[in-house]
């Protein structure tokens, strides 16, 4: 066996992917499976359209290749705004994407010309949360100038929510997102049938049944860890156990809590505190910072991450109920950003259980 591996639960993710897909189409909402975080595995890939997801959600490039070339063919969504210097492969690998900037839309409409097709394209709009989009002051200019694009489509309006501001979804600033989607509609002069309203941390109003009437939700977290965004509170009925991470032991010792001499800087150039908590059992295991972010990792019960270089895992282990010994395996759960780490690192092995 290797190790650090990763587990994947191919089964548990097309049920999450399932139970997700009929929520929302049941409240006439296409779920967009997105999985970036796992780095656009195609096995990953193919539980999500198991469980009647039909399009995808992909942040690079280098990703839909990956899906395209394993065979994967369902439509692609571009969330990460493309690059001016990519256009001619979002246009390719990619049915529609994100887009905020007009600079780069005329650029989209111009590799469309060259490999003659119709780019569809979601105008982002910032609602708040202060990532991409546009203000909606500008909504009006913007549409008249993607209306004169000869191979751009514009389907509808989206924004983000949560990923990086914080804010929460509300039939406020939702209701706000149709509003605006009817004004670009009357200024496109056709139908705008996408109101993209956000990910996984639109859930909690969906399943409260106050969220407005969006088309369409853009779902990763909630598929693969089974958990909304905005309190990570279990989706009911979802699996939470999709992903295990292992790692093998390497040291076990009697050591103090307290490093001894004067402390500097870490490894990573911040300086670390520690509290004395006296002698404790102390484990190291054969992961580190170069495959896992440690603080959305959980430890077994009984565990507690002490702290981590780029290849250590320090543990006490003091209260953990099982004899452990160098060489024993122990089990961790990866939070979002643990497991977009340890799907990146080549370092950890990937174990697919069906």
């Amino acid at each position: 066996m290797k190790y650090p591996k990763l587990i994947i639960d191919l089964a548990k993710i097309q049920e999450n992917a399932a139970l997700l897909n009929k929520l929302c189409r049941e409240n006439g909402i296409e779920p967009v499976g997105v999985t970036k975080v796992t780095c656009g595995d195609p096995e990953v890939a193919r539980a999500f359209i198991a469980g009647g997801i039909e399009m995808l959600g992909e942040s690079r490039v280098e990703n839909a290749r990956r899906l395209r070339e394993a065979g994967i063919n369902a439509p692609m969504l571009l969330l990460r705004l493309p690059m001016a210097s990519q256009v001619e492969d979002v246009v390719k690998y990619f049915q529609v994407s994100l887009n905020s900037e007009l600079a780069t839309i005329e650029a989209l409409n111009r590799a469309a010309a060259n490999q003659s097709t119709i780019h569809k394209i979601i105008l982002m709009v910032d609602l708040g949360d202060l990532r991409e989009g546009i203000w909606p002051d500008q909504l009006e200019t913007t549409v008249k100038a993607i209306a004169g694009l000869e191979h751009i489509q514009l389907l509808g309006l989206g924004t983000n929510l949560t990923c990086y501001g914080g804010v929460i979804p509300t039939q406020q600033n939702l209701g706000q997102l149709l509003s605006l989607n009817e004004r670009a509609q009357a200024v496109y002069g056709r139908p705008l049938p996408v109101i993209s309203g956000g990910n996984s941390s639109s859930l909690p109003l969906l399943l409260a049944g106050k969220l407005p009437p969006v088309t369409q939700l853009r779902l990763g977290e909630s598929i693969v860890l089974g958990r909304e965004t905005v309190a990570r509170a279990p989706v009911p009925g979802a699996h939470l156990d999709c992903f295990q991470l292992q790692a093998e032991v390497i040291e076990l010792r009697e050591k103090p809590s307290v490093p001894i001499g004067e402390i500097g800087q870490d490894a990573f150039g911040g300086t670390p505190e520690f509290v004395n908590k006296g002698i404790h059992k102390r484990a190291i295991v054969a992961l580190g910072r170069q495959d896992v972010a440690i603080d959305s990792l959980e430890a077994p019960d009984g565990i507690e991450i002490i702290g981590a270089s780029s290849d250590h895992l320090l543990l006490d282990v003091t209260n953990y109920a099982s004899t452990l010994a160098v060489g024993d395996i122990l089990t961790f759960s990866p939070g979002y950003g643990a497991l977009l780490a340890a799907m990146t690192s080549q370092f950890v092995h990937k174990e697919y259980r069906h």
